[in-house]
Formats: C-alpha cells, structure tokens, sequence
C-alpha cells in the first residue's frame, strides 16, 4: 500500500512535574527535509531524535517539534540577585527613581537571570522517545489514509487508461485503412502511372512506419505494472513515477505516429488521465 508524505502526528506524556509533547508535521519532498525545534537544553540529544525521525518518515518536509512545560514546582531559572543589585545601584549613580522602576530595569540586563543546566535524566528522555514514537505512529496512520485515498484516485485513473487504449485498439484498423485510402488518392490526383508492385512495396513500408503494435503492447505491459507497484506492500513513489514516465513515452509515440484524427483525440484524453497522475505522484512516499 502507497503512503502519501502529508502528515501530522502529536503525542504528549505527563511526568510528575513535566509535561512532554511532541509534533511532528510533513509534507511532500524529493528527500528528507527535517526542521527540528527543541528547548535548548535538550540539544544534545537532537541527533539521535533526528535519526529516528528520518529513519521512521524515510522522505517529506517535516517539522519536528519538542515541547517541555514545567508543571509542578520545579525550575532551572532564578534570578542573579548579585548582577541585579549591582545594576539597580549603577542606575541610582545615574538617574533617580524608586527601587521597583529601577528593579524593572535592572531585570532586563544581561545576566539577570540565571539558568543552572541539568542534564536529562534517564526516565525524562525516555519519556521523550516514547512521545517521538506515538507521534511517528500516528503521523504514519495518518500517511496510510492519505496514501489510501490516492490508491483509489490512481487505480480509476489507470482504469481510464485502459478503457482508451481498448478505444485506440478498436479504431486502429479503420486509421490504417483510412491512411491507405489517402496514399492511392493522392497517386490518383497526381494521374501518374505507378507499378502496382511498387506501389503495394511503398505501401507497406510507409503503412510500417505508422504501426502503433509495438507500442500498444507495451503501455497495456505498463499499466498492468503501475498497477501491481501500487498494490506492493512497500511504499515507492520513485519507482510509480519511473513507470508513469514510461507510459507517457508511450501515449506520446502513439500520438505522433496516429496521423489519424480521432486516434489523436483519445491520446489527448490519455494525456490529461497521466498529467493528473503525475500531480498526485509528487505527493507519493
């Protein structure tokens, strides 16, 4: 089953004094793309996070997103009572004012607040992990039943293929007769004498030139491949895209070599069926 690339997955555990929750957000991308946001404490562990991102989301543009809130009384930032006071009294030299205007002003300095690093603990990140993995769990749900509704477009689409390649299939004898019947007018219009052998031999070497069976063989051979890629159990939107440029090569050499006004007509409506494919392909894991 195809996976699309758009997705988004959230999980949140609830620690005794933390609560820890996780985003993660993808959209469609030739590789990976990982943006990762994270309290600055905890980018030590950002590589590891990032690697079981990407080795889970394999391609997409995907934002990953850590969030800690403190929930109980715990805090790592105090205020530097020593810079603030040696602010306050630098600002009485040189201003007046009372001491909650001055405090207010001092508080804004550099070093008036103090952050004591504590490493993550081993229960804390672990914690971390298994939020990653309940948002990469249902981040890739949400890819599945993406990628299951373009399952459905891309099966009615090649579905639509087929039934205009049985059309082309049908009408391909009346095209060769029609391109016969122009080839023997224009000899006629021209009121030249030709050997009919001859004729008949250039006749057959021009009708060669416009035959289409090798061709008409080949997309049925394409589609039926399409087809059977999309059914596999892994996800591979690279090779789906090789197979539908194959296809396209296909339809293109049928279009050229038609020469018959109704045939050119069908290939047109082929044409629209890939380019929609091709659209929806972009979105493919």
């Amino acid at each position: 089953m195809i996976q699309s690339m758009t997705g988004f997955g959230k999980h949140v555990v609830q620690l005794p004094n933390k609560k820890i929750t996780v985003e993660i957000k993808s959209l469609n991308s030739k590789s990976i793309d990982l943006n990762a946001r994270m309290p600055s404490s905890y980018r030590e562990k950002e590589l590891e996070l990032r690697k079981l991102v990407a080795n889970s989301l394999l391609r997409g543009k995907v934002d990953f997103n850590l969030y800690v809130e403190l929930t109980g009384n715990e805090t790592s930032t105090q205020v530097n009572e020593i810079a603030v006071k040696q602010y306050m009294d630098q600002l009485k030299n040189i201003a007046s004012g009372d001491d909650l205007r001055l405090l207010e002003m001092a508080l804004r300095f550099p070093d008036a607040m103090k952050t004591d690093k504590e490493d993550i603990d081993e229960e804390e990140y672990k914690a971390i992990k298994e939020a990653l993995v309940g948002a990469l769990k249902e981040i890739n749900e949400f890819r599945s039943e993406e990628g299951s509704v373009l399952e459905k477009d891309f099966l009615a689409r090649i579905a639509s293929l087929k039934k205009l390649l049985e059309e082309v299939i049908a009408i391909d004898p009346d095209r060769q007769a029609t391109i016969r019947e122009r080839l023997e007018k224009a000899v006629q219009d021209i009121k030249a004498d030709v050997d009919a052998n001859r004729f008949e031999q250039e006749l057959i070497y021009y009708l060669e030139k416009y035959d289409i069976t090798e061709e008409k063989v080949r997309l049925a051979n394409h589609l039926d491949y399409f087809s059977k890629t999309l059914r596999s159990d892994d996800s591979n939107g690279k090779k789906l895209g090789f197979i539908s440029q194959e296809i396209g090569r296909e339809i293109n050499t049928i279009g050229s070599k038609a020469n018959f006004a109704p045939m050119q007509q069908i290939v047109v409506q082929m044409k629209d069926e890939l380019e929609k494919i091709k659209e929806q392909m972009l979105n493919v894991l």
